[in-house]
């Protein structure tokens, strides 16, 4: 199974978590498998202080695996490595229909930009060739070739990244 890859982009603030929190129960809803990457700046651990795979990571293991009868999660150390790419990160992953990426602003896979123009950040799409359209709670004025959604039109948004994913028919 060739697995669609669709991104998210935008400053903080825009929505892109909340937009994608309320898209992936629609995409679930049309019978599609969906995973998530998010690509994130900060340093962040999902692990706590005191726990036994926290004292693992810390004394020095490269990987841990938990498991339960509920989840598994699998925390890979880099130890100075360099960060991996997103295609070596969409291979960790279990075949699907679609995978959502937040963040990961500049790799070349189609993405929708969440802009609010109230936060005073810059448009994206002008410096990136990557943006296949933009979702806005204003209605801003764009190239013909690049299509305005309305960020609060959810459904619409769904709609689009089906088509353009060619996971509807």
């Amino acid at each position: 199974m060739k697995m669609k890859v669709f991104g998210f982009a935008g400053y903080s603030g825009a929505g892109k978590t909340t937009l994608i929190e309320q898209l992936i129960p629609r995409f679930v809803m049309q019978g599609l498998r969906v995973s998530l990457i998010k690509h994130t700046h900060h340093a962040f651990d999902v692990d706590r202080p005191g726990k036994d795979s926290f004292r693992h990571r810390e004394a020095g293991a490269s990987e841990v695996l938990l498991i339960s009868s509920q989840r598994w999660v699998l925390m890979h150390e880099l130890r100075g490595a360099p960060e991996p790419s997103l295609e070596e990160q969409l291979a960790h992953l279990s075949p699907c229909d679609l995978v959502l990426v937040e963040g990961f602003k500049y790799t070349s896979i189609p993405k929708l930009e969440v802009h609010r123009p109230a936060n005073g950040k810059p448009l994206i799409y002008p410096e990136n060739p990557h943006v296949v359209a933009l979702a806005s709670d204003v209605n801003i004025e764009l190239p013909a070739s690049l299509p305005w959604l309305d960020l609060n039109a959810v459904d619409a948004i769904a709609e689009f990244i089906l088509q353009h994913q060619e996971l509807r028919s």
